[in-house]
């Protein structure tokens, strides 16, 4: 059986991963995306894990909601992109200033 603390040393051992993938590229759009969905994941493993400690399912039912706004999140990050190399042919974040007002 797995200890929480094992678990919960693997899910900051993700966070660390999406946080530094945020502070350190800021200039892929993609990479950006994909260390947000990390930062969710790890939210996800601690909420799976503290609800098996507790023999209670509010934490495995928070996860469900949090994959649906991370689902969401992806296809509308996705489109977001989709639009804006069509508009100026680059994904690259520093070069796009269409958001500008």
């Amino acid at each position: 059986m797995i200890s929480l603390t094992a678990v919960l040393g693997f899910a900051a051992i993700l966070f660390g991963l999406g946080l530094s993938g945020i502070l350190v590229n800021r200039k892929n759009i993609i990479v950006v995306l994909m260390s947000i969905e990390l930062l969710l994941l790890s939210v996800n493993t601690n909420f799976v894990a503290f609800s098996r400690y507790y023999g209670q399912v509010t934490g495995q039912v928070f996860v469900f909601f949090i994959l649906t706004v991370a689902a969401a999140e992806a296809a509308i990050g996705l489109a977001i992109m989709v639009v804006l190399y069509r508009r100026s042919g680059t994904i690259a974040v520093d070069k796009l200033d269409a958001l500008r007002g």
